[in-house]
């Protein structure tokens, strides 16, 4: 009886993570149906969850809620599982006909049940595990319809193949796949095989996809956050993993979470908006400066367009030599207004010196602001010791510098 109340456990926590990664991003989600399905959805896909309950013949609840459906049309229906379940094909099909009952199509004569494409998770395999359920729906003279469920073990994706595809939403549970090793024999070499699997596989896969756009900062904390729950729940209690786990809870430490505490900002929306004010900020600081390099140039252009016409009067002045000296009175009024422009002309030129000068003063302050801001972030995070890897990552997000320029910063602080 309490081992049966134990798996129970067991499989209640495994449903309860696989649920939460199926409630990552868009992005995330997204990605993770075009691998295990082969499909070509963009991400920008609008990813729709089916949570109604549903009621069984004795009234129990039963939650349809890996069923996602995709720009409105497509439907998913998928389901995780670890041991052997030879009736899983009879629950799936009730599932689908009970998702797609709620959307049949009645017209006149002929009416549609559109079923959602169901896939099997093995999260860890055991026994012979099938490619394909078939059920067998007989209608007697009718004939008889295969209603098919494919399968996938997880233990048979490589990691390479799992960020091929793009499924990092189920690295986390990579974790069960050395777990009864662990429990049978905690020697050296499975310890480290165990610190490998963890630090290279798992968290080195969640960096990578999401320095390549797959998933989003929030997913990769999620997934961190998910694979220390897991690992606690498999391993912690285990005399010999202490050194792992005090490794685990360093490398897990959310940068998300220092960042929110440093800024004291409470949710992610709050987030994006302060970044966004600071990008507005740096935005506007340089489209102000653009704006007063276009009125200096536009000064220079009147000056030379000023220059232009006196080089022209002069012109006529040389061509007019002769009634110039008849009219000396006159030349000499043109001579003094000539001095006059000129002198006008040298004021406007010291002006714009001027505000060339007051523009690249307050250029130099916004730079300077602008490097005292990263550099305090350097600074923070350093303090909070974070690879130096991730400061850089975080550089090249946050403040669009470029990997040389990050490096830059970081050498800096060092000095």
């Amino acid at each position: 009886m309490s081992g049966k109340v134990e798996n129970n456990s067991r499989s209640h926590i495994y449903d309860k993570m696989f649920k939460k990664v199926l409630t990552l991003s868009s992005r995330a989600v997204i990605n993770f149906i075009n691998g295990l399905f082969e499909t070509e959805y963009s991400t920008d896909a609008k990813v729709t969850y089916n949570w109604t309950e549903f009621h069984d013949d004795n009234l129990k609840k039963t939650l349809a809620d890996t069923i996602v459906t995709i720009d409105g049309c497509h439907s998913y229906h998928i389901e995780a599982q670890r041991y052997q379940d030879e009736t899983i094909v009879f629950r799936v099909f009730e599932y689908g006909y009970r998702h797609a009952e709620r959307y049949k199509e009645l017209n006149d004569n002929k009416s549609y049940l559109h079923f959602p494409e169901p896939k099997i998770i093995y999260l860890y395999a055991e026994g012979d595990i099938p490619e394909t359920y078939t059920l067998v729906l007989d209608f007697g003279m009718q004939g008889s319809f295969e209603y098919q469920v494919s399968t996938i073990q997880l233990e048979s994706i490589s990691v390479d193949e799992l960020n091929q595809k793009k499924m990092i939403i189920l690295i986390p549970f990579y974790l069960l796949s050395l777990h009864k090793i662990i429990k049978r024999k905690r020697s050296k070499e499975n310890l480290e095989q165990l610190k490998r699997l963890i630090f290279n596989d798992i968290l080195g896969s969640i960096e990578m996809n999401h320095e390549y756009g797959n998933i989003t900062m929030d997913d990769a904390d999620r997934l961190r956050n998910l694979t220390k729950e897991l690992y606690y729940y498999l391993y912690s209690h285990y005399e010999e993993m202490e050194e792992i786990n005090d490794m685990t809870d360093e490398s897990l430490i959310l940068e998300y979470d220092i960042f929110l505490k440093k800024h004291n900002i409470e949710s992610l929306d709050e987030t994006v908006q302060w970044i966004e004010e600071e990008r507005k900020y740096i935005a506007d600081s340089k489209a102000e400066i653009e704006a007063n390099k276009a009125e200096i140039e536009a000064n220079k252009a009147e000056i030379e367009a000023n220059k232009a016409e006196i080089e022209a009067n002069k012109a006529e002045i040389e061509a007019n030599k002769a009634e110039i000296k008849a009219n000396k009175a006159e030349i000499e009024a043109n001579k003094a207004e000539i001095k006059a422009e000129k002198a006008e002309i040298e004021v406007e030129r010291a002006e714009i010196e001027a505000e060339r000068d007051k523009v690249k003063e307050e250029l130099n302050k916004v730079q300077k602001e602008h490097m005292e801001m990263i550099k305090s972030m350097v600074e923070t995070m350093k303090k909070f010791n974070i690879r130096e890897e991730e400061i850089q990552h975080r550089l090249m997000e946050i403040c669009h510098l470029s990997k040389e320029e990050a490096s830059q910063y970081i050498e800096k602080r060092e000095e």
